[in-house]
């Protein structure tokens, strides 16, 4: 049997994905903040009606993978990529990949010239994936996450 993957933008639908999906990483290296509890619980309010887009990857219609351009509050920066997460039961078959590519497009269509990101260092497969999609590790602005020990910045050509 066949696996069909594909990438949708969000939609209510995927709301408890959305938070389930992020929420399962989170709490399984770290604890839930006051942040993700802000975006999680009300994507639509924090996220999209802000101007900021979710990319969902379905694995044969079920979703298994979720990220979010949020727009950003820093001086030079349009976009944060944020909120990305997989399944344990997808990871590995490329899908954090193809969403950090759709996510970078999608910034790159909203007319972004540099996006940012934040994450931990115990994180070594997602920083390797920012790493392959282009990202550098920058200076340290204040961050609202008690977890994030590394930023990161990508330039759109």
């Amino acid at each position: 049997m066949g696996t069909s993957l594909t990438i949708v933008q969000y939609s209510e639908i995927y709301k408890d994905a959305f938070r389930d999906l992020n929420e399962e990483w989170i709490i399984k290296y770290f604890q839930i903040e006051e942040m993700d509890r802000l975006a999680l619980h009300n994507p639509k309010g924090y996220i999209l009606d802000k101007g900021g887009y979710i990319a969902v990857a379905l694995l044969n219609e079920q979703p298994v993978g979720v990220c979010a351009l949020i727009p950003c509050i820093y001086d030079g920066y349009d976009f944060e990529l944020s909120k990305m997460g997989v399944s344990p039961a997808a990871q590995g078959k490329g899908i954090g990949k193809l969403l950090g590519q759709h996510i970078i497009e999608k910034a790159k269509q909203l007319g972004a010239k540099k996006i940012f990101l934040e994450s931990n260092r115990k994180l070594a497969p997602a920083l390797s994936l920012y790493k392959k999609l282009g990202f550098v590790e920058m200076v340290k602005v204040k961050s609202p996450y008690a977890r994030s020990d590394i930023q990161m910045e990508l330039t759109l050509e």
